[in-house]
């Protein structure tokens, strides 16, 4: 859930301003002013024997709605951004913000054919709450049943349809005027709460239509700093200590960031306890709060 701290002068609606900042960071949003200048790509192969295993013994209780890797991934993604906060900062107005909620996106589709209809997809998972594999199923198997059966539209489709049906030089003022109303923090929370791009992470499942890619841009408009690919399922080879060569079931995860909001230690420590929770997934059955060893 959104985290509630008495407001000061400078937070926005979505973010508390980050006050202590050395001068170097401080500089930096104006030296290099745009999000997609400053992308920092990350790769990481994840080993699935763990995580299919754990999914396996979630679905030996035949759950209506199955457990995927997907939700386990989403789940490890979301656990190590709680608990490294730096990773739910964003840059907006050339100033630091932390972000008060935990959230995720991601594109649902009806049918994986050409034509058909997609949806965005947004989660804001609680903190404080239940463990965050729980959490991301439950509300992902909500969503998948919404678009696939009851048609529902998300706000920022619908949105958009309404929109695109103005004379273009009307849309694009009204879009000059949206950034600058992002810049002040000021765009309305009817908007944010539809808008994908201003959650803690986007996350694209591209292995689920079978396509081959690690990076994905980040977008200069609105908030997210985080931007996550799932790769494909592959056979992959792996060395023991023997120099034995096993070939396991693997994928790549893409990871693009905002590499201003932190520093390449802090980045190394949050993929080591990224891969702890891939490697270890029972660790994600914890409340969304308890602190892991890494």
């Amino acid at each position: 859930m959104e985290e509630t701290r008495k407001r000061r002068r400078g937070d926005r609606k979505d973010g508390y301003l980050i006050r202590d900042l050395d001068p170097m960071h401080k500089f930096m949003p104006y030296l290099l002013p745009n999000r997609c200048d400053n992308e920092a790509v990350m790769s990481e192969l994840i080993d699935l024997t763990a995580i299919n295993k754990y999914v396996e013994q979630k679905n030996e209780q035949d759950p209506s709605f199955k457990y995927t890797v997907f939700h386990v991934i989403c789940a490890a993604i979301v656990k190590t951004i709680s608990l490294r906060p730096n990773l739910n900062w964003f840059i907006a107005g050339h100033r630091y913000y932390e972000r008060k909620a935990l959230s995720i996106s991601f594109i649902a589709k009806k049918k994986f054919e050409d034509h058909s209809y997609e949806a965005v997809a947004m989660l804001e998972i609680d903190k404080n709450g239940d463990s965050p594999v729980r959490q991301i199923h439950d509300k992902v198997q909500k969503i998948v049943e919404d678009v696939r059966e009851k048609n529902v539209i998300d706000g920022a489709t619908d949105a958009m349809g309404t929109l695109t049906k103005m004379p273009r030089f009307l849309l694009r003022l009204f879009i000059k005027i949206l950034f600058w109303l992002d810049y002040h923090g000021w765009v309305p929370k009817s908007l944010t709460r539809e808008d994908p791009y201003s959650t803690s992470v986007f996350v694209t499942n591209l292995g689920s239509i079978k396509m081959h890619a690690s990076y994905h841009h980040l977008a200069n408009w609105s908030t997210n700093s985080l931007f996550a690919i799932i790769d494909e399922k592959h056979l992959h080879p792996f060395v023991d200590n023997e120099g034995k060569v096993e070939y396991r079931e693997a994928l790549r995860l893409g990871l693009t960031i905002d590499e201003r909001i932190a520093d390449g230690v802090y980045f190394a420590k949050s993929l080591r306890l990224l891969r702890k929770l891939v490697e270890n997934p029972e660790l994600l059955d914890l409340p969304m709060d308890t602190a892991i060893d890494f």
